[in-house]
């Protein structure tokens, strides 16, 4: 064992060294902190893709992490395990005080920390969590009688009602102030993505450059063929950028809408604390009386984009080759997948959750209930895309279905419509009615 007196700080979705809250309150505790990432066997051996990119962008962060810390003649000391398995080793070599880390919300995450709790009391150590990915977490935005919002729009007022920017916004002081406090370490390997059972995914990985789309994202967003997202969810995901940075920055722009996101960002991670069943049942419990047909080569159609309708298949293939979705053709794929098709919302949740970079359970699950009509806010069940429309409305000169469809205008090359959209409309809605004992619109 180790025997000088150490903290750990435990990065997870929290990979930077800037405005850090657990890495600041970690580094002002009085012993030196070393810092620690683990690879997840248990989250790393259910994913069904050797080159996965997300354990890249992970791989990449943890490796720059490093890096910066041995500037500073520290490093961060990486094990590929179970967390729990991960720690019992860690105990048993350094001796080791506290361990201080951010607050994830995920029902899996929840369940580990219980686990580990119990394990450091047994050891004597202390476990402190912080609030750090989001403005607001758990249950600091509630009703008057303490019970959770269920409805965006009053959760938003409240939101910015209890919003003081010199508190809530403020940065965490971390390596500018505290750098002599890391442990000083000989420099640390980082494991290959091969040693992982990885290889690289040669995509490329989207940098944040939300600062350039703020200004004109209310009359850019909706249109996939134009570059007017911000594409920041992966850096949000894995905390590569501070969202008190980006939520004061959203602040100072004159227009709201992409503030409003990020909003809706922290309601559905409020929703998943309060409800975390709702990763497998719907909110609204009567939904779940849906019959739905789960179609697998329909299914498999919709996954490979080759369901006819060009804005569907555009998005589609979008995901499948870059892990990412424009947004708006989020909503139009969901609602296609889960009411021209009547598909289980949960077999789309898992896809996305399989492709998408920026795949975030809180806002991948309540995205894919409101698509259903299911969840808090949802769209009502009646109101179901037409994908025609969609593509009249935004992408009017076919720039982004050409893009990722180029076969769309040839009838020998492209496939004829799966399901006819106003069929497909009837037999939704009257199992939709059906499902809800409805007998009137």
């Amino acid at each position: 064992m180790n025997r000088q007196a150490v903290n750990i700080f435990w990065f997870r979705r929290d990979l930077r060294l800037n405005d850090n809250a657990g890495l600041h309150h970690a580094l002002n505790s009085g012993f030196p902190v070393l810092c620690l990432f683990i690879f997840d066997s248990k989250i790393l051996d259910k994913l069904e893709d050797r080159d996965d990119a997300r354990v890249t962008f992970i791989h990449q962060a943890v490796s720059s992490l490093n890096k910066q810390l041995a500037e500073m003649g520290s490093g961060v000391l990486v094990k590929h395990n179970t967390p729990e398995a991960a720690w019992k080793e860690i105990l048993a070599e350094y001796n080791v005080k506290n361990v201080f880390a951010n607050d994830d919300y995920e029902p899996y995450a929840r369940e580990r920390d219980e686990k580990l709790k119990l394990l450091f009391q047994s050891k004597g150590v202390g476990f402190h969590l912080y609030k750090d990915h989001v403005i607001f977490e758990k249950s600091e935005i509630v009703k008057e009688n303490l019970s959770p919002y269920t409805v965006f729009t009053p959760y938003k007022r409240r939101w910015f009602e209890r919003l003081n920017p010199d508190l809530h916004l403020r940065s965490y002081p971390t390596t500018e102030i505290h750098a002599g406090n890391f442990q000083k370490i000989e420099p640390m390997r980082i494991p290959s993505l091969e040693s992982l059972g990885f290889t690289d995914s040669r995509l490329a990985l989207p940098g944040p450059h939300y600062k350039s789309v703020i200004a004109d994202y209310l009359k850019t967003r909706d249109f996939p063929a134009i570059e007017g997202t911000s594409k920041l969810g992966i850096h949000l995901r894995f905390g590569t950028v501070s969202i008190r940075e980006v939520v004061r920055e959203a602040l100072a722009a004159t227009e709201k809408t992409w503030l409003s996101e990020l909003i809706w960002r922290e309601f559905y991670s409020m929703i998943l604390w309060h409800f975390p069943q709702t990763v497998t049942q719907a909110f609204k419990r009567e939904y779940d009386n849906i019959r739905w047909r789960n179609n697998e080569e329909e299914f498999q159609a919709w996954c490979e984009g080759r369901t006819g309708y060009p804005i569907v298949d555009a998005g589609m293939r979008q995901l499948n080759a870059t892990g990412w979705m424009h947004n708006r053709v989020r909503m139009i794929t969901a609602s296609f997948l889960t009411k021209h098709l009547l598909i289980d919302w949960r077999w789309g949740e898992a896809y996305f959750a399989r492709m998408l970079l920026d795949y975030e359970q809180a806002s991948n699950v309540g995205g894919w209930q409101w698509a259903a009509s299911s969840g808090n806010d949802a769209v009502p069940y009646f109101r179901i895309f037409n994908p025609d429309l969609q593509v009249k409305r935004f992408d009017p000169k076919l720039e982004y279905v050409k893009n990722w469809v180029p076969e769309f205008s040839d009838p020998f090359r492209y496939p004829q419509p799966i399901v006819d959209h106003k069929e497909a409309r009837e037999r939704a809605l009257k199992e939709f009615k059906r499902a809800l004992g409805e007998n009137n619109f």
